[in-house]
């Protein structure tokens, strides 16, 4: 598995794949408590190559962005969502890249597998007994912030109650951004352009364009790109993306809250990216197997198309 990939934009900046599977996760725990006849192939390699060797071992779809500027020799680190696997990526690519802290963080949405790992950013902040930190910023959705208040008010309260004793807790600044691609704010040095998309026709997640010289769009959840926010990322009417990061959670068929692998393609081809990387797979997807599959459809259509997987690095040249 190689842990790093080539890519035309190549400099100290770099897209770090923290998690690329579903909010179950892979291997799929019922595969392993209920195994089929024969045994899922995928679920099954779990229990027998280490999950660092294993690109079909996926925790929640989460990327850090570790951009470098050229100004200062100086890196900022960018965390987009914080799953339910987060303590487990820290232990396995923080320490493998040497990610040695976080400067921002955003957040799509307020799904479980998008925010159950908050309170776990402590352990990559300062240590004060008596939280005398600065705290991180993180940028969310009114929608996503009204949520987190009610999952984690320890973390949204700003003063203690009388007679409340002081508890290490993670330190965080919320920043409220806005559902509208005319609305861009900036995180530890770069500019993002929030892309809102339907995670289901009662839901808006929100995806993120980013990168002046290499322009990255990365949507993890969705169901439909409204038009408006394909206008923003589309080579027909836009400068063509250099890398679409995209959802892609079944092979076949379609899904209700989903792209699935038919509507994750006919996207590519609309949006005709130079290059495109696929996440948030269920344990259907054999890395290789389904890789050799993109291939074959890459040569046929012009888009380079792959599946990411865990651990994944890609020097890109942001600014």
């Amino acid at each position: 598995m190689e842990s790093q990939n080539s890519s035309k934009c190549n400099d100290g900046s770099a897209l770090i794949f923290l998690g690329t599977g579903c909010s179950s996760a892979i291997p799929n725990l019922r595969c392993l408590l209920e195994p089929s006849d024969p045994p899922c192939s995928v679920c099954s390699q779990a229990l027998s190559v280490p999950p660092i060797q294993n690109p079909n071992y996926r925790c929640n779809t989460s990327l850090v962005i570790d951009h470098y500027s050229k100004s200062d020799n100086t890196h900022s680190y960018i965390l987009i969502d914080v799953g339910k696997t987060f303590r487990e990526q820290v232990l396995r690519w923080f320490t493998f890249h040497n990610i040695p802290r976080l400067d921002s963080i955003i957040l799509t949405h307020e799904h479980a597998d998008a925010v159950l790992g908050l309170d776990d950013i402590r352990s990559v902040q300062p240590y004060s007994p008596i939280n005398e930190i600065d705290p991180t910023p993180i940028y969310l959705s009114h929608h996503a912030m009204d949520s987190i208040v009610e999952k984690f008010p320890y973390l949204v309260q700003k003063q203690l109650k009388p007679g409340q004793e002081i508890r290490r807790v993670a330190q965080l600044d919320w920043r409220i951004i806005e559902e509208d691609h005319q609305r861009p704010f900036v995180a530890s040095g770069i500019q993002f352009v929030p892309l809102p998309v339907m995670h289901g026709e009662d839901y808006i997640s929100l995806g993120f364009l980013f990168g002046e010289k290499c322009r990255v769009a990365y949507i993890s959840d969705v169901s439909r790109i409204p038009s408006s926010t394909e206008h923003v990322i589309s080579k027909a009417s836009a400068e063509q993306l250099d890398i679409l990061i995209l959802d892609t959670l079944h092979k076949n068929g379609s899904h209700n809250t989903h792209f699935c692998l038919p509507q994750t393609l006919e996207a590519v081809k609309r949006l005709c990216p130079k290059r495109a990387l696929l996440i948030g797979m269920t344990h259907e997807f054999d890395h290789y197997k389904d890789n050799d599959f993109l291939t074959e459809w890459s040569q046929r259509e012009g888009i380079p198309v792959q599946l990411a997987h865990d651990g994944l690095r890609i020097p890109v040249e942001l600014s």
